[in-house]
C-alpha cells in the first residue's frame, strides 16, 4: 500500500498550495484552469512519441497508457490513433484495436497504412473477406507494398482462392527478390494442389534467401520425406528443428497457414523417433530466430 504522507494533493497537482483552505461553512469561489490547447496537444504528440519508441523495443505494456492518454490530448490526431490501434493489435485486443483504427480512418480516410493495419486485424478475427476489402483498398492508395500484398495473399489463401493468393504473393516478390516469406507461402499451396515439385523448388529458394528460416527448411524436410528421401529428409528437419523447436509443434504450423496435406505429411515426420529426439533436445533451448510473419 502507498504511503498516503507521500501522494500530492489536488491544490498540489493544480498549483494552488499557496490558496488558503476555505473553512467548512465557507464556500468555495468557483476556479476554471485555462488551458492552452496547442500545448495540451503538443503534449498528446509528446506521449505518442514516447509509445512508438518503447514499442520499437517491444514495451508494450508501457507503451499502452501513454498512447492512450495521446488520443485524449491529441483528438483529432490520426496518426495517434493508429498507433493506439496497433498497440492494440500487438496486445492481442484486437477488437480495441479496430476500433482505434477506425477512428483514425475517420480522421484520416485516404491513410494506405490505417487500411492495412484493420486488413491484418480482421485476419485475425477469422473476417478474411474484410481483411481483403480493407487490405485492397490501401492497396489501392499505396500499391506495391510487399507485406500489404502478402497479408493479401494470405487471406485469398484462408479462402482457398489459391490462384489469387498465388498472383499476390508474385506481386510481393516482384517488389522485394528476397522476401521469402510469400516465396515460402507458394510452396504451402503447391504442395496442398499436389505439386510436390513445385513445392520443393519454391521451399529451396525461400531457405537459399535466408538460411537461418527454419520454415522453409522443415517443409522441405517433410516433403523429401515423404516422397521417399528419408535420409535427407530427416537431415533437414533436424536443421530446421535445432533454428527453432517451435516449428516441431503441429498447432504452430497450423497456424503458420500449413495445409492439411502438408500437416498430415509432418506429423507421420515428426513421429519418427530420430526427429521425436531432436525435438526434445530442442526445446530445452530458446528459439534462435522468429516465426516468419504470416
Amino acid at each position: 500500500m502507498p504511503n498516503r504522507n507521500c501522494i500530492p494533493s489536488l491544490f498540489v497537482l493544480l498549483g494552488l498550495w499557496g490558496v488558503a483552505q476555505p473553512a467548512s461553512a465557507q464556500a468555495l469561489i468557483p476556479h476554471t484552469l485555462q488551458l492552452d490547447p496547442a500545448k495540451v496537444e503538443r503534449q498528446g504528440l509528446s506521449l505518442a512519441q514516447e509509445a512508438a519508441q518503447l514499442a520499437q523495443f517491444q514495451q508494450y505494456e508501457l507503451a499502452l497508457p501513454r498512447a492512450k492518454l495521446a488520443t485524449q490530448l491529441s483528438p483529432r490526431t490520426p496518426e495517434v490513433w493508429s498507433l493506439l490501434g496497433g498497440l492494440y493489435l500487438q496486445t492481442n485486443e484486437v477488437d480495441k484495436g479496430i476500433e482505434a483504427l477506425q477512428q483514425a480512418l475517420k480522421l484520416d480516410p485516404k491513410n494506405a497504412a490505417v487500411l492495412f493495419g484493420l486488413g491484418s486485424a480482421y485476419f485475425q478475427k477469422g473476417q478474411y473477406k474484410t481483411a481483403i476489402d480493407n487490405l485492397e483498398s490501401g492497396l489501392k492508395i499505396k500499391p506495391n507494398v510487399p507485406g500489404a500484398l502478402f497479408d493479401l495473399g494470405n487471406a485469398f489463401l484462408m479462402l482457398r482462392q489459391y490462384s489469387d493468393a498465388i498472383a499476390q504473393y508474385e506481386k510481393a516478390v516482384a517488389q522485394d527478390k528476397d522476401f521469402w516469406p510469400a516465396i515460402n507461402n507458394i510452396g504451402l499451396i503447391r504442395y496442398e494442389q499436389g505439386n510436390a515439385d513445385e513445392a520443393i523448388k519454391h521451399w529451396r529458394r525461400a531457405s537459399a534467401i535466408d538460411k537461418k528460416a527454419a520454415e522453409p527448411q522443415l517443409a522441405n524436410a517433410v516433403a523429401l520425406y515423404a516422397r521417399g528421401d528419408r535420409e535427407q529428409g530427416l537431415t533437414l528437419g533436424e536443421a530446421a528443428i535445432k533454428i527453432d523447436s517451435r516449428y516441431g509443434d503441429l498447432k504452430f504450423l497450423k497456424d503458420n497457414l500449413w495445409g492439411e496435406r502438408l500437416l498430415a505429411d509432418t506429423k507421420k515426420f515428426l513421429e519418427t523417433p530420430q526427429m521425436k529426439a531432436t525435438i526434445a533436445q530442442a526445446q530445452e533451448r530458446p528459439p534462435r530466430t522468429q516465426a516468419s510473419p504470416q
